[in-house]
């Protein structure tokens, strides 16, 4: 690829933002040309906009220090300075349904951190590993909108990635009943443990709409396109806790599954050493080479460990053993801000590209 895409940040001051800005950097195909944020951001360069409130561990890239940022409600301004870009607007659900269409509308693929077009019946919501040809619907999508180039695609919920993609690759095995608890970092709320000084030493049990979310989003990952739409799969049947606790980065989930063909421990593992989907096969640039990896320590996976393994793009799991009420419990770790959030979205980009839908 000779020339790179451009690409506008929609919400680039937040922290998915930020880590938009972060992962992008040096990044073969895409580059950062425009950012766009509330209007009191408007009209400042990028470094001023955020000021300290970078919250990276890495530098802020010098490329975009300079860059002044634009108003994001300026649709069709922001619109004619990029090829396709990613959103990850800090609004309503409804504003956010409003502006993203808007955005695609003026032939500009959106491509979403948001959960607010999830449930959109003709928007794909893909982990491109797991379900890449839901991306077909886009057809029927701009059908819909009357473009021929603009149209939402969207990443599911941070929360989901530390065991639905384990699930997945146990499908032959039919799992058919779940139980998850998630024990989730404060990044996931888009705050730092300085930002956040009540969650030192303290556990919260309740992260709104993160339960719902976690118990019916997979199922749309296991659906299937029928006359236009996803239609989401019927079963496994999953219910779940979600919790905040004082770590910064990585989702930690502990899961317990029925299966109607029980397999055994050395079947099970073999299938996630195994898993790799259509991003590992095209060489995408963000996909991590062994998607999940299994951990035969007692004490892992770990945060400290293991929660940047494959750069935050993979999975770690551990902890796999038979249970007394259900088959098997395991203990699973992906990092909730790059294959939860923005790293999760630039690969489906990328998988975008790959399939002719970004240009």
């Amino acid at each position: 690829m000779t020339e790179k895409l451009k690409v506008g940040i929609l919400g680039g001051t937040g922290m998915v933002g930020q880590r938009f800005i972060a992962l992008l950097e040096d990044h073969p195909w895409f580059e950062v040309t425009t950012i766009a944020a509330s209007p009191r951001s408007a009209g400042k360069k990028y470094r001023e906009a955020v000021g300290s409130r970078w919250k990276m561990d890495t530098p802020m890239p010098a490329a975009v220090q300079d860059i002044t940022v634009m108003d994001v409600n300026e649709v069709e301004k922001v619109a004619s300075q990029v090829d396709f870009v990613f959103s990850a607007v800090d609004m309503s659900k409804e504003e956010i349904k409003a502006i993203e269409e808007a955005y695609a509308k003026t032939e500009t693929p959106v491509v979403s951190n948001n959960s607010a077009h999830r449930w959109t019946p003709d928007v794909p919501m893909v982990v491109p590993e797991i379900n890449p040809g839901h991306m077909e619907v886009i057809e029927f999508q701009k059908k819909r909108l009357g473009t021929q180039k603009g149209f939402i695609a969207v990443k599911p919920n941070c929360s989901i990635q530390s065991y639905a993609p384990v699930l997945t690759a146990w499908k032959e095995f039919e799992p058919y009943e779940v139980v998850a608890a998630t024990y989730q970092a404060v990044s996931g709320a888009g705050k730092t443990l300085k930002d956040w000084p009540e969650m030192e030493g303290n556990i919260i049990p309740y992260i709104g709409g993160e339960e719902e979310k976690s118990e019916k989003e997979p199922l749309r990952l296991w659906g299937g396109i029928k006359d236009g739409v996803i239609v989401p799969a019927e079963s496994p049947a999953i219910t779940c806790q979600c919790i905040r606790v004082p770590v910064l980065n990585g989702h930690t989930a502990a899961v317990f599954v029925k299966f109607r063909k029980v397999p055994t421990k050395e079947q099970l593992i073999e299938k996630l050493k195994g898993f790799c989907g259509l991003p590992q096969e095209l060489g995408l640039p963000s996909a991590p080479k062994q998607f999940i990896q299994y951990l035969e320590e007692e004490n892992r996976p770990q945060v400290a460990e293991d929660v940047d393994y494959e750069k935050g793009m993979g999975i770690s799991v551990g902890r796999l053993r038979e249970d007394t009420v259900y088959d098997w419990k395991f203990v699973g770790l992906s990092h909730n801000t790059v294959r939860g959030a923005a790293g999760g979205a630039i690969l489906c980009a990328e998988l975008l590209k790959a399939q002719g839908y970004i240009g």
